[in-house]
């Protein structure tokens, strides 16, 4: 039906997730509809994000500098590290202003289906930042499986001494954190609870 390039075009958008053939097939139009010169910006976009970005030499989120803007942002709370899966995570806590403490990226969550185990995840990293001044660990993990799993795994892990809290529920089993509105976000770290 389509040229073999259009075709390409189409397969590879719908390598993202939550695209399916007729949004991608959308967005292969729509570059088709672009300017050469849009085209070659949004190509070197995507290629310079891919090269330049990476994760932060402390916490795992997103930089392009050795360390990202929070961890190098004396104004927060060191006493506080709110441990999350992925830096998509950070990006949705964020957008709703209620915490202003220091995160921790694990990589992943504990999986026996998908075989990520304690040692795949960066949970040496996280030990090894914890010293006295850290008083609580908040635990922002998806209500899923995998994530009450993560969290329990955590909870026996860390010292006794610190405060281990996790994220109240609102957000629903089986959801996504960063699919979650800011409201339910906000919610969840006004109620959030002991581990």
């Amino acid at each position: 039906m389509y040229p073999l390039e259009l075709q390409k075009l189409i397969e590879t958008f719908k390598k993202l997730p939550g695209v399916g053939n007729k949004t991608a097939e959308r967005y292969a139009l729509l570059v088709l509809d672009m300017e050469p010169g849009e085209v070659e910006d949004f190509s070197n976009a995507l290629i310079e994000a891919k090269t330049k970005i990476h994760g932060c030499s402390i916490c795992g989120n997103y930089t392009n500098h050795d360390l990202c803007d929070i961890c190098e942002d004396s104004s927060r709370d060191a006493s506080v590290i709110c441990v999350v899966s992925s830096p998509r995570d950070i990006l949705s806590i964020e957008k709703i202003n209620q915490f202003n403490g220091r995160y921790h990226v694990l990589g992943g969550l504990i999986s026996t289906v998908n075989n990520v185990m304690p040692d795949d995840l960066e949970v040496d990293g996280l030990l090894r930042r914890i010293d006295s001044q850290v008083k609580e660990i908040i635990l922002a993990f998806s209500p899923t499986m995998e994530g009450e799993t993560t969290a329990l795994y955590l909870s026996k892990k860390l010292d006794p001494n610190i405060v281990v809290s996790g994220l109240a529920q609102g957000l629903p089993m089986g959801g996504q954190l960063e699919y979650a509105d800011e409201m339910t976000l906000i919610r969840s770290f006004e109620n959030r609870k002991k581990v």
